[in-house]
């Protein structure tokens, strides 16, 4: 069993920055991928970025790079996500999740634990 919680999120006007964080307990945080994927109203949930467990390996969706920035510290078991130059269009509940793959995977349904997610606003 996992658990993970979020914080980090809130209001922010467009060219701001925030950094989330994921707080991870239970099994080997330190053997599994993680990822942050985010889902805004009325869209389907959608991959941002993810990073392998010994964080050598990161894979960014084309709609972030270059502005986000995953990172992780094993030893605390928590994962961040640095967002830079923000837009309106990053507005969603971000949500970061965990897979027994080896390396950052798109797909959401090979992710298996999730948490409650938290809320990133960014105004124009």
């Amino acid at each position: 069993q996992v658990q993970l919680v979020e914080s980090g999120g809130g209001l922010v006007q467009a060219g701001g920055s925030l950094r989330l964080s994921c707080a991870a307990s239970g099994r080997t945080f330190s053997s599994y991928t993680m990822g942050w994927f985010r889902q805004a109203p009325g869209k389907e949930r959608e991959f941002v970025v993810g990073i392998s467990w010994s964080g050598g390996s990161t894979f960014y969706a084309s709609s972030v790079k270059g502005r986000f920035t995953i990172s992780r510290d094993n030893a605390k078991k928590m994962v961040y996500l640095q967002m830079d130059s923000l837009k309106p269009e990053d507005t969603a509940v971000y949500y970061c999740a965990t897979t027994p793959a080896t390396i950052p995977l798109a797909h959401s349904r090979l992710y298996d634990y999730w948490g409650q997610g938290t809320q990133v606003t960014v105004s124009s």
